[in-house]
């Protein structure tokens, strides 16, 4: 059989296991989705509702069981997930809940007095998930330890840092990698909690009221669940695509943490999160993908300001500084 034609039968498997479900093939619609090798499409039913279907190449097959496995203990724990309606993993198919298709990232207000609430949901999802088992969800995946969080800076040094020159050479280029492998340390090993990883105003989509006058928030892409860093949800959650002011921002850590800052946990978290995440996007440009272009510069203003909180990091802030700056207001 060419591959052409396994590719066919391969669809005409689908399209019969889509109608058992109820599902009318012929009306999909391919989505957007993420940057990884997960495809989404959205179809309608013989009722006329719709409902997504997410479709997994061989490779991602497990990452299918492992949305299963977080599904159930986040639904244990009053988070509201995409329910999953039916599901073939072995054939990389999850038939999903359709949540519409506007996440909190594209919410029609920009204003921060209209978002904070949706941001206050947040908080409480993030302090939830932290209260999960520790022991089933270190089972899941790898922790955010050093190794984890040190290799993910060599793609943003790779990608952007040495192409843009802002690690300089020799002595200073050690010092900076030095010091940024310190923060690295520094986050492993602080007492592990429960993460998403990846807990982002595109990954929260509003589905209405809810109790004490907050709004709902359903939990996106949250099969990367693992053990980290105490903050680094917050940290994803205030510094990835929507950034609010600082006010906004010292509210939402108040809430989250009590108390005062210095809120350090948060500060280090941030810093590694949003510096990881300048490669991200640089790396996503590289394939193709150049809508994360404009997010680079202010993230990389992120990452500087995070660093000038943490005292242990004084000298490396002083060293990067002038530069990191000039290109953040790129």
């Amino acid at each position: 059989m060419s591959r052409r034609q396994d590719s066919a039968a391969r669809e005409l498997t689908l399209e019969r296991w889509l109608s058992d479900c109820g599902v009318l093939a012929p009306t999909r619609t391919a989505l957007t989705g993420d940057i990884s090798r997960r495809t989404y499409a959205r179809f309608e039913t013989e009722g006329g509702a719709t409902v997504v279907l997410a479709t997994y190449p061989a490779s991602q097959r497990a990452v299918c069981e492992r949305f299963a496995r977080t599904s159930r203990l986040l639904t244990g724990l009053a988070i509201r997930v995409p329910r999953i309606l039916e599901m073939r993993c072995n054939r990389g198919w999850m038939l999903l809940e359709d949540l519409g298709p506007e996440t909190l990232y594209d919410q029609p207000t920009t204003q921060w007095n209209q978002l904070a609430t949706y941001f206050e949901s947040a908080v409480e999802v993030s302090r939830r998930i932290a209260t999960l088992p520790t022991d089933q969800v270190a089972e899941l995946s790898p922790p955010l330890n050093h190794d984890l969080l040190s290799k993910e800076l060599d793609q943003t040094y790779e990608v952007f840092l040495r192409p843009e020159g802002l690690l300089g050479e020799g002595a200073e280029r050690s010092r900076i990698e030095a010091s940024l492998d310190q923060l690295c340390t520094r986050l492993g090993e602080a007492r592990a909690v429960p993460c998403h990883r990846d807990l982002m105003v595109r990954n929260l989509v509003p589905i209405g009221p809810a109790n004490a006058g907050l709004p709902s928030l359903a939990v996106l892409d949250h099969q990367d669940l693992r053990m980290g860093p105490p903050g680094y949800d917050l940290a994803s959650l205030l510094n990835d695509s929507l950034f609010p002011p600082r006010q906004t921002e010292h509210h939402l850590l108040k809430l989250a943490f009590g108390g005062e800052p210095p809120y350090l946990d948060y500060h280090r978290a941030a810093a590694q999160r949003t510096l990881k995440a300048v490669g991200s996007y640089a790396a996503f440009a590289r394939r193709g993908f150049k809508r994360h272009i404009p997010l680079i510069a202010p993230t990389l203003g992120r990452t500087l300001f995070h660093l000038g909180q943490l005292p242990e990091q004084e000298s490396l802030f002083a060293l990067v500084s002038h530069r990191w700056a000039a290109a953040a207001r790129q």
